[in-house]
């Protein structure tokens, strides 16, 4: 296969890495970037030594597969837009808007035997990919996901800008379906929530305790997980991982032993891109399909539905 043309919707803080990450991919050529701001659109396009475009509809046609990092409240009609003229999609974080719409836009990436990659990036952490095989028979969960407030994704509230990051590798680690969610969160600086806790149960027992705030005064991405005779911590900042387990000999009572290793952060998002375009190339299924995005999702609206249930 010749090299996959791709194009990059949303000039973005997050697009522009997008941007960078595709304009340095040897199996892939980046055919241009997309803003409705014409000039940081035409900015980027520059840096990255390709052609800027106005419109997305225009791209129909010129590129294989796009990313589509624009607000939230265009993934849909952006992604459906290029699935229906046969592209492949890479659409960031939350999917959607909601999970109906992921649905429809997972059927139609189906049906068309299309690739459709959600940018849930932990999945590519180094230091996750170094515990995972660690992490079987998890029995509870505990994650803080707290960052200073920014500005950028306040279309959304804290649930869809960042716990959902936790959510979906929670959603990948442990068996069964979420049988019963309980959550607050309260706005702070936006009309949205800011800070929320979750408490979710699932089918089998397992439970996840989650909070996630963008007012906090420092940046904080904490993942425990507690199984039999094992815990283990990540931090998906540092890159630091601790494994402590309970060791049992016939002559001795328990006692703990500790390991801990430290990673490099890596480049996550890179791993990422060259992920989707390998997924399209060889024609595997990505490495977090459509359906992995639809189940955060639907996770996130029940945490904020009991939010509002709860509002006072």
């Amino acid at each position: 296969m010749s090299k996959v043309r791709t194009a990059v919707i949303g000039a973005g803080y997050l697009g522009r890495f997008h941007a960078q990450k595709f304009a340095s991919i040897t199996a892939a050529e980046l055919v241009g970037i997309c803003d409705i701001d014409a000039a940081s659109g035409q900015v980027l396009a520059d840096e990255c030594g390709t052609a800027y475009y106005a419109d997305y509809r225009d791209l129909a046609g010129k590129v294989d597969a796009i990313v589509v990092a624009a607000d939230t409240s265009a993934h849909f009609s952006i992604a459906r837009f290029f699935l229906e003229e046969n592209v492949h999609v890479f659409v960031e974080k939350p999917m959607t808007s909601t999970s109906d719409e992921g649905r429809q836009l997972t059927s139609l990436a189906e049906n068309n035997r299309l690739k459709l990659q959600v940018g849930h990036i932990e999945r590519f952490n180094p230091a996750l990919l170094s515990a995972r095989d660690r992490l079987t028979g998890v029995q509870f969960i505990e994650c803080h996901r707290l960052a200073p407030f920014k500005g950028r994704s306040a279309d959304v509230n804290v649930v869809l800008d960042l716990m959902i990051h936790d959510l979906d590798v929670i959603l990948s680690l442990v068996d069964g379906r979420p049988a019963l969610v309980s959550a607050v969160g309260i706005s702070v600086l936006t009309r949205s929530v800011d800070i929320a806790n979750a408490r979710i149960e699932f089918d089998t027992g397992a439970i996840a305790n989650v909070t996630a705030s963008r007012v906090s005064t420092g940046t904080q991405r904490k993942f425990r997980v507690f199984h039999k005779n094992q815990y283990l911590s990540i931090d998906f900042d540092g890159g630091e991982v601790q494994l402590v387990s309970s060791v049992t000999t016939p002559d001795s009572e328990p006692s703990l032993n500790q390991e801990s290793w430290s990673l490099e952060k890596g480049d996550a998002l890179a791993a990422e891109v060259n992920s989707f375009i390998d997924a399209i190339v060889s024609d595997r299924p990505c490495e977090v399909t459509g359906r992995d995005g639809v189940a955060a999702l639907e996770l996130a609206e029940a945490i904020i539905e009991d939010i509002e249930r709860r509002a006072f």
